[in-house]
């Protein structure tokens, strides 16, 4: 149930926040003064950041090129979005 609940809020996340927490992470990480457990833990933590923020540019970048993309390649004005993430 744990799991689920901080799944949930990574999930919530903006793109921004998510970055920030996976820079704490890191930063905790190359320090090298975590314990063994703490840091399994915080590691399994940014690699769900990590798959979020992979997310949020994918959908980012799928808005972008529909925005972009024209049957002319010029802008043509925007749709719907149909993404699975």
């Amino acid at each position: 149930m744990a799991e689920k609940t901080k799944q949930d809020d990574i999930g919530a996340m903006s793109f921004e926040a998510a970055m920030g927490e996976l820079e704490e992470i890191v930063a905790k990480l190359e320090k090298g003064d975590v314990e063994l457990e703490e840091s399994i833990a915080i590691y399994e933590r940014g690699e769900a950041l990590r798959n979020h923020c992979d997310a949020l540019l994918k959908k980012a970048e799928a808005k972008v090129e529909k925005i972009t993309l024209g049957a002319d390649g010029k802008p043509a004005g925007t749709e719907p979005l149909d993404v699975d993430c």
